[in-house]
Protein backbone atom coordinates (compact mmCIF):
# COMPACT_ATOMS: atom_id res chain seq x y z
CA UNK A 1 0.00 0.00 0.00
CA UNK A 2 1.23 3.48 -0.80
CA UNK A 3 2.41 5.79 1.97
CA UNK A 4 2.10 9.53 2.41
CA UNK A 5 4.63 12.08 3.63
CA UNK A 6 3.80 12.05 7.34
CA UNK A 7 5.48 15.41 7.82
CA UNK A 8 2.39 17.06 6.35
CA UNK A 9 0.36 15.64 9.22
CA UNK A 10 2.54 17.58 11.65
CA UNK A 11 1.38 20.94 10.34
CA UNK A 12 -0.94 22.62 12.86
CA UNK A 13 -4.24 23.69 11.30
CA UNK A 14 -4.42 25.33 7.89
CA UNK A 15 -2.23 27.97 6.32
CA UNK A 16 -2.67 31.31 8.14
CA UNK A 17 -4.28 33.18 5.29
CA UNK A 18 -6.57 30.26 4.47
CA UNK A 19 -7.88 30.44 8.05
CA UNK A 20 -8.44 34.18 7.71
CA UNK A 21 -10.27 33.69 4.42
CA UNK A 22 -12.53 31.09 6.00
CA UNK A 23 -13.38 33.27 8.99
CA UNK A 24 -14.09 36.26 6.76
CA UNK A 25 -16.26 34.16 4.45
CA UNK A 26 -18.28 32.86 7.39
CA UNK A 27 -18.76 36.39 8.74
CA UNK A 28 -19.91 37.69 5.36
CA UNK A 29 -22.38 34.83 4.98
CA UNK A 30 -23.87 35.66 8.39
CA UNK A 31 -23.83 39.45 7.79
CA UNK A 32 -24.49 40.03 4.07
CA UNK A 33 -25.38 43.67 4.75
CA UNK A 34 -21.90 44.54 6.05
CA UNK A 35 -19.21 46.06 3.82
CA UNK A 36 -15.76 44.83 4.72
CA UNK A 37 -12.49 46.69 4.23
CA UNK A 38 -9.58 44.30 3.75
CA UNK A 39 -6.20 45.35 5.12
CA UNK A 40 -5.08 41.80 5.86
CA UNK A 41 -3.41 39.89 3.06
CA UNK A 42 -0.57 41.72 1.32
CA UNK A 43 -2.24 41.88 -2.09
CA UNK A 44 -1.94 44.98 -4.24
CA UNK A 45 -4.99 46.89 -5.48
CA UNK A 46 -3.63 49.35 -8.06
CA UNK A 47 -3.84 48.21 -11.72
CA UNK A 48 -0.75 47.33 -13.70
CA UNK A 49 1.19 50.37 -14.90
CA UNK A 50 0.54 51.50 -18.51
CA UNK A 51 4.08 50.65 -19.61
CA UNK A 52 3.62 47.10 -18.30
CA UNK A 53 0.29 46.70 -20.09
CA UNK A 54 1.79 47.96 -23.36
CA UNK A 55 4.65 45.46 -23.08
CA UNK A 56 2.25 42.59 -22.42
CA UNK A 57 0.07 43.54 -25.40
CA UNK A 58 3.13 43.68 -27.62
CA UNK A 59 4.29 40.27 -26.36
CA UNK A 60 0.83 38.80 -26.96
CA UNK A 61 1.01 40.02 -30.57
CA UNK A 62 4.41 38.33 -30.91
CA UNK A 63 2.93 35.07 -29.69
CA UNK A 64 0.29 35.32 -32.41
CA UNK A 65 2.87 35.51 -35.20
CA UNK A 66 4.74 32.39 -36.31
CA UNK A 67 7.88 34.46 -36.92
CA UNK A 68 8.04 35.70 -33.30
CA UNK A 69 6.25 32.93 -31.42
CA UNK A 70 8.08 31.57 -28.33
CA UNK A 71 7.73 28.14 -26.73
CA UNK A 72 9.53 26.93 -23.64
CA UNK A 73 11.61 29.61 -21.94
CA UNK A 74 15.30 29.00 -21.20
CA UNK A 75 15.89 27.29 -17.84
CA UNK A 76 17.23 30.36 -16.09
CA UNK A 77 14.90 32.81 -17.84
CA UNK A 78 15.26 34.95 -20.95
CA UNK A 79 18.54 36.81 -21.25
CA UNK A 80 16.78 40.13 -21.84
CA UNK A 81 15.19 39.95 -18.39
CA UNK A 82 18.19 38.53 -16.53
CA UNK A 83 20.43 41.19 -18.07
CA UNK A 84 17.99 43.94 -17.02
CA UNK A 85 17.87 42.55 -13.47
CA UNK A 86 21.66 42.25 -13.23
CA UNK A 87 22.21 45.78 -14.51
CA UNK A 88 19.52 47.60 -12.52
CA UNK A 89 19.18 45.66 -9.28
CA UNK A 90 22.86 44.83 -8.82
CA UNK A 91 25.51 46.50 -10.97
CA UNK A 92 23.81 49.89 -10.52
CA UNK A 93 24.30 49.37 -6.76
CA UNK A 94 27.92 48.30 -7.11
CA UNK A 95 27.19 44.56 -6.73
CA UNK A 96 28.98 42.05 -8.95
CA UNK A 97 26.05 39.76 -9.73
CA UNK A 98 26.05 38.30 -13.22
CA UNK A 99 23.04 37.44 -15.34
CA UNK A 100 23.84 33.71 -15.25
CA UNK A 101 23.55 33.77 -11.44
CA UNK A 102 19.91 34.89 -11.70
CA UNK A 103 17.11 32.31 -11.92
CA UNK A 104 13.74 33.65 -13.10
CA UNK A 105 10.68 32.05 -11.51
CA UNK A 106 6.96 32.55 -10.99
CA UNK A 107 7.41 34.34 -7.67
CA UNK A 108 9.38 34.59 -4.46
CA UNK A 109 6.87 32.51 -2.50
CA UNK A 110 7.56 29.47 -4.69
CA UNK A 111 11.30 29.92 -4.40
CA UNK A 112 11.22 30.53 -0.63
CA UNK A 113 9.37 27.24 -0.23
CA UNK A 114 11.45 25.30 -2.75
CA UNK A 115 14.97 26.51 -1.92
CA UNK A 116 15.17 24.20 1.11
CA UNK A 117 15.17 21.18 -1.24
CA UNK A 118 18.86 21.59 -2.03
CA UNK A 119 19.83 21.33 1.65
CA UNK A 120 20.19 18.25 3.84
CA UNK A 121 17.31 17.39 6.13
CA UNK A 122 19.83 17.42 8.98
CA UNK A 123 20.32 21.19 8.76
CA UNK A 124 19.05 23.38 11.60
CA UNK A 125 17.12 26.43 10.48
CA UNK A 126 16.95 29.76 12.29
CA UNK A 127 14.01 32.09 11.72
CA UNK A 128 13.00 35.47 12.98
CA UNK A 129 9.98 35.34 15.27
CA UNK A 130 7.49 36.54 14.09
CA UNK A 131 8.12 35.16 10.62
CA UNK A 132 6.51 34.66 7.21
CA UNK A 133 4.86 31.21 7.67
CA UNK A 134 6.16 29.68 4.42
CA UNK A 135 9.74 29.49 5.72
CA UNK A 136 8.79 27.26 8.63
CA UNK A 137 5.96 25.31 6.98
CA UNK A 138 8.05 24.27 3.97
CA UNK A 139 10.73 22.95 6.31
CA UNK A 140 8.07 21.09 8.30
CA UNK A 141 7.01 19.38 5.08
CA UNK A 142 10.62 18.38 4.46
CA UNK A 143 10.97 16.86 7.93
CA UNK A 144 13.53 19.35 9.20
CA UNK A 145 11.71 20.92 12.18
CA UNK A 146 11.21 18.15 14.76
CA UNK A 147 8.05 18.05 16.85
CA UNK A 148 5.49 20.79 17.47
CA UNK A 149 4.45 21.94 20.93
CA UNK A 150 0.91 23.38 20.65
CA UNK A 151 1.26 25.05 24.05
CA UNK A 152 4.33 27.11 23.16
CA UNK A 153 3.67 27.01 19.39
CA UNK A 154 7.31 26.20 18.67
CA UNK A 155 9.08 23.41 16.79
CA UNK A 156 11.74 21.49 18.69
CA UNK A 157 14.41 21.65 15.98
CA UNK A 158 13.83 25.25 14.86
CA UNK A 159 16.01 28.02 16.26
CA UNK A 160 13.80 31.03 16.95
CA UNK A 161 15.20 34.56 16.98
CA UNK A 162 12.63 36.71 18.80
CA UNK A 163 12.06 40.15 17.26
CA UNK A 164 10.25 42.17 19.89
CA UNK A 165 9.76 45.73 21.04
CA UNK A 166 12.55 45.18 23.56
CA UNK A 167 15.16 44.62 20.81
CA UNK A 168 13.54 47.02 18.32
CA UNK A 169 12.37 44.02 16.27
CA UNK A 170 15.96 43.31 15.24
CA UNK A 171 17.04 39.64 15.42
CA UNK A 172 19.96 38.78 17.67
CA UNK A 173 22.54 36.11 16.95
CA UNK A 174 21.17 32.82 18.31
CA UNK A 175 22.85 30.93 21.14
CA UNK A 176 22.71 27.73 19.08
CA UNK A 177 24.57 27.68 15.78
CA UNK A 178 22.22 27.39 12.78
CA UNK A 179 22.98 25.97 9.35
CA UNK A 180 20.34 27.98 7.47
CA UNK A 181 19.22 31.49 8.45
CA UNK A 182 16.05 33.02 7.03
CA UNK A 183 15.99 36.82 6.89
CA UNK A 184 13.17 38.88 5.36
CA UNK A 185 14.16 42.54 5.08
CA UNK A 186 12.32 44.86 5.12
CA UNK A 187 10.41 42.50 7.35
CA UNK A 188 7.08 40.85 6.85
CA UNK A 189 5.14 41.09 9.17
CA UNK A 190 6.68 43.76 11.43
CA UNK A 191 7.47 46.31 8.71
CA UNK A 192 10.83 46.99 10.36
CA UNK A 193 14.32 46.43 8.94
CA UNK A 194 18.06 46.43 9.60
CA UNK A 195 20.60 49.09 8.80
CA UNK A 196 23.27 48.06 6.31
CA UNK A 197 25.86 47.90 9.09
CA UNK A 198 23.64 45.49 11.04
CA UNK A 199 23.12 43.33 7.97
CA UNK A 200 26.89 43.24 7.44
CA UNK A 201 27.19 41.73 10.91
CA UNK A 202 24.87 38.90 9.84
CA UNK A 203 26.92 38.26 6.71
CA UNK A 204 30.10 38.15 8.79
CA UNK A 205 28.41 35.81 11.29
CA UNK A 206 27.18 33.43 8.56
CA UNK A 207 30.62 33.21 6.97
CA UNK A 208 32.20 32.68 10.38
CA UNK A 209 29.95 29.77 11.46
CA UNK A 210 29.48 28.25 7.99
CA UNK A 211 25.78 29.04 7.65
CA UNK A 212 23.82 30.09 4.57
CA UNK A 213 21.44 33.04 4.63
CA UNK A 214 18.18 32.76 2.71
CA UNK A 215 17.49 36.46 2.15
CA UNK A 216 13.97 37.50 1.14
CA UNK A 217 14.07 41.01 -0.31
CA UNK A 218 10.49 41.14 -1.62
CA UNK A 219 9.85 44.62 -0.17
CA UNK A 220 13.08 46.30 -1.27
CA UNK A 221 11.22 48.88 -3.40
CA UNK A 222 9.66 50.38 -0.26
CA UNK A 223 12.93 51.29 1.44
CA UNK A 224 13.04 55.03 2.15
CA UNK A 225 16.06 55.39 4.45
CA UNK A 226 19.57 55.76 3.04
CA UNK A 227 21.32 53.45 5.51
CA UNK A 228 19.24 50.38 4.56
CA UNK A 229 20.65 47.92 2.01
CA UNK A 230 18.55 47.20 -1.09
CA UNK A 231 20.25 43.84 -1.56
CA UNK A 232 22.33 41.66 0.74
CA UNK A 233 25.09 41.71 -1.87
CA UNK A 234 25.85 45.30 -0.87
CA UNK A 235 27.52 43.63 2.12
CA UNK A 236 31.10 42.41 1.78
CA UNK A 237 31.34 38.62 1.70
CA UNK A 238 27.66 38.00 0.98
CA UNK A 239 28.36 36.07 -2.23
CA UNK A 240 29.93 33.23 -0.22
CA UNK A 241 27.03 32.86 2.23
CA UNK A 242 23.75 34.23 0.83
CA UNK A 243 20.96 33.31 -1.54
CA UNK A 244 18.63 36.21 -2.38
CA UNK A 245 14.94 35.96 -3.31
CA UNK A 246 13.21 38.85 -5.08
CA UNK A 247 9.66 39.41 -6.28
CA UNK A 248 7.86 41.57 -8.84
CA UNK A 249 4.62 41.27 -6.87
CA UNK A 250 4.99 44.26 -4.58
CA UNK A 251 7.19 46.59 -6.61
CA UNK A 252 5.28 46.13 -9.89
CA UNK A 253 1.88 44.78 -8.83
CA UNK A 254 2.50 41.28 -10.26
CA UNK A 255 0.61 39.37 -7.53
CA UNK A 256 -1.77 38.08 -10.18
CA UNK A 257 0.78 38.00 -13.01
CA UNK A 258 3.46 36.00 -11.11
CA UNK A 259 7.15 36.72 -11.58
CA UNK A 260 10.21 36.62 -9.34
CA UNK A 261 13.82 35.54 -9.28
CA UNK A 262 16.46 33.97 -7.09
CA UNK A 263 20.16 34.80 -7.06
CA UNK A 264 22.61 31.99 -6.27
CA UNK A 265 26.21 33.25 -6.63
CA UNK A 266 28.72 30.85 -8.12
CA UNK A 267 31.04 31.51 -5.17
CA UNK A 268 28.51 29.95 -2.78
CA UNK A 269 29.67 26.42 -2.07
CA UNK A 270 29.42 23.63 0.50
CA UNK A 271 32.94 22.27 0.38
CA UNK A 272 33.49 21.63 -3.31
CA UNK A 273 29.76 21.44 -4.12
CA UNK A 274 28.29 24.41 -5.97
CA UNK A 275 24.86 25.50 -4.73
CA UNK A 276 24.46 27.36 -8.01
CA UNK A 277 24.81 24.09 -9.92
CA UNK A 278 22.41 22.33 -7.55
CA UNK A 279 19.72 25.00 -7.90
CA UNK A 280 20.21 25.02 -11.67
CA UNK A 281 19.60 21.26 -11.73
CA UNK A 282 16.51 21.55 -9.52
CA UNK A 283 15.20 24.54 -11.49
CA UNK A 284 15.63 22.82 -14.84
CA UNK A 285 14.05 19.58 -13.62
CA UNK A 286 11.00 20.96 -11.83
CA UNK A 287 10.22 24.26 -13.55
CA UNK A 288 9.46 25.09 -17.17
CA UNK A 289 9.91 28.83 -16.94
CA UNK A 290 7.76 31.90 -16.44
CA UNK A 291 5.70 32.82 -19.53
CA UNK A 292 7.38 34.88 -22.24
CA UNK A 293 4.62 37.51 -22.00
CA UNK A 294 5.24 37.92 -18.28
CA UNK A 295 9.02 38.10 -18.68
CA UNK A 296 8.64 40.87 -21.27
CA UNK A 297 6.47 42.69 -18.74
CA UNK A 298 9.21 42.19 -16.17
CA UNK A 299 11.80 43.65 -18.51
CA UNK A 300 9.67 46.80 -18.81
CA UNK A 301 9.83 47.30 -15.04
CA UNK A 302 13.39 48.52 -15.68
CA UNK A 303 12.52 50.87 -18.55
CA UNK A 304 12.46 54.63 -17.99
CA UNK A 305 8.67 54.73 -18.19
CA UNK A 306 8.31 51.63 -16.04
CA UNK A 307 10.53 53.01 -13.28
CA UNK A 308 8.64 56.31 -13.20
CA UNK A 309 5.18 54.74 -13.15
CA UNK A 310 6.08 52.14 -10.52
CA UNK A 311 7.68 54.77 -8.31
CA UNK A 312 4.27 56.47 -8.28
CA UNK A 313 2.57 53.22 -7.24
CA UNK A 314 5.03 52.60 -4.43
CA UNK A 315 4.53 56.18 -3.25
CA UNK A 316 0.75 55.62 -3.32
CA UNK A 317 1.00 52.61 -1.01
CA UNK A 318 3.49 54.32 1.27
CA UNK A 319 1.08 57.25 1.55
CA UNK A 320 -1.40 54.70 2.85
CA UNK A 321 1.21 53.37 5.27
CA UNK A 322 1.93 56.84 6.61
CA UNK A 323 -1.79 57.48 7.06
CA UNK A 324 -2.30 54.22 8.95
CA UNK A 325 0.76 54.73 11.11
CA UNK A 326 -0.08 58.32 12.09
CA UNK A 327 -3.82 57.71 12.38
CA UNK A 328 -3.40 54.75 14.73
CA UNK A 329 -0.79 56.56 16.80
CA UNK A 330 -3.12 59.53 17.23
CA UNK A 331 -5.83 57.13 18.39
CA UNK A 332 -3.54 55.75 21.07
CA UNK A 333 -2.24 52.57 19.43
CA UNK A 334 1.40 51.60 19.73
CA UNK A 335 2.60 51.20 16.14
CA UNK A 336 5.76 50.11 14.33
CA UNK A 337 6.86 49.72 10.71
CA UNK A 338 5.36 51.60 7.78
CA UNK A 339 8.57 53.53 7.01
CA UNK A 340 10.57 51.09 4.87
CA UNK A 341 7.77 48.59 4.24
CA UNK A 342 4.04 48.60 3.41
CA UNK A 343 3.17 46.90 6.72
CA UNK A 344 2.13 48.40 10.03
CA UNK A 345 2.66 46.31 13.15
CA UNK A 346 0.53 47.37 16.11
CA UNK A 347 0.11 46.32 19.71
CA UNK A 348 -3.34 44.93 20.38
CA UNK A 349 -5.35 47.04 22.87
CA UNK A 350 -6.63 46.03 26.29
CA UNK A 351 -4.40 42.93 26.47
CA UNK A 352 -6.42 41.22 23.74
CA UNK A 353 -4.87 38.23 22.04
CA UNK A 354 -4.16 38.58 18.34
CA UNK A 355 -7.15 36.46 17.32
CA UNK A 356 -9.44 38.21 19.82
CA UNK A 357 -8.54 41.54 18.23
CA UNK A 358 -9.05 40.02 14.77
CA UNK A 359 -12.59 38.99 15.69
CA UNK A 360 -13.27 42.30 17.43
CA UNK A 361 -12.03 44.37 14.49
CA UNK A 362 -13.95 42.21 12.02
CA UNK A 363 -17.22 42.20 13.97
CA UNK A 364 -17.18 45.78 15.23
CA UNK A 365 -15.39 47.81 12.56
CA UNK A 366 -15.77 45.36 9.65
CA UNK A 367 -12.03 45.69 8.96
CA UNK A 368 -9.88 42.65 8.14
CA UNK A 369 -6.30 42.46 9.37
CA UNK A 370 -3.86 39.69 10.25
CA UNK A 371 -3.33 38.36 13.80
CA UNK A 372 0.31 38.53 14.82
CA UNK A 373 0.30 35.11 16.47
CA UNK A 374 -0.15 33.58 13.03
CA UNK A 375 3.46 34.56 12.33
CA UNK A 376 4.91 32.87 15.41
CA UNK A 377 4.80 32.94 19.22
CA UNK A 378 6.47 36.37 19.49
CA UNK A 379 3.70 37.79 17.32
CA UNK A 380 1.12 37.20 20.05
CA UNK A 381 -0.38 40.46 21.23
CA UNK A 382 0.35 42.18 17.91
CA UNK A 383 -1.56 42.72 14.68
CA UNK A 384 -0.58 43.47 11.08
CA UNK A 385 -2.29 45.89 8.72
CA UNK A 386 -1.22 46.36 5.12
CA UNK A 387 -1.00 49.53 3.08
CA UNK A 388 -2.07 47.83 -0.15
CA UNK A 389 -5.70 48.96 -0.08
CA UNK A 390 -7.01 51.98 -1.93
CA UNK A 391 -6.37 55.32 -0.27
CA UNK A 392 -10.12 55.85 0.15
CA UNK A 393 -10.59 52.49 1.85
CA UNK A 394 -7.54 53.06 4.01
CA UNK A 395 -8.95 56.33 5.35
CA UNK A 396 -12.39 54.74 5.79
CA UNK A 397 -10.88 51.86 7.78
CA UNK A 398 -9.04 54.32 10.01
CA UNK A 399 -12.26 56.18 10.74
CA UNK A 400 -13.94 52.91 11.69
CA UNK A 401 -11.06 51.93 13.98
CA UNK A 402 -11.06 55.36 15.66
CA UNK A 403 -14.68 54.79 16.67
CA UNK A 404 -13.95 51.53 18.50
Amino acid sequence: MFKVNDNYQKLPGSYLFSTIARKVSEYQAAHPDKTLIRLGIGDVTQPLAPAIIDAMHSAVDEMGDAATFRGYAPDLGYEFLRNAIAENDYRARGCDIRADEIFVSDGAKSDSGNIQEIFSVDNRIAVCDPVYPVYVDSNVMAGRTGTYDPTTEVWSDVIYMPCTKENNFVPEFPKETPDMIYLCLPNNPTGTTLKKSQLQEWVDYANRVGAVIIYDGAYEAYISEDDVAHTIYECEGAKTCAIELKSFSKNAGFTGVRLGYTVVPKELKCGDVSLHAMWARRHGTKFNGAPYIVQRAGETVYSEAGKAQLAEQVAYYMKNAAAIRSGLAETGFEVFGGVNAPYIWLKTPDQMTSWEFFDYLLGTANVVGTPGSGFGPSGEGYFRLTAFGTYENTLAALERIKKL
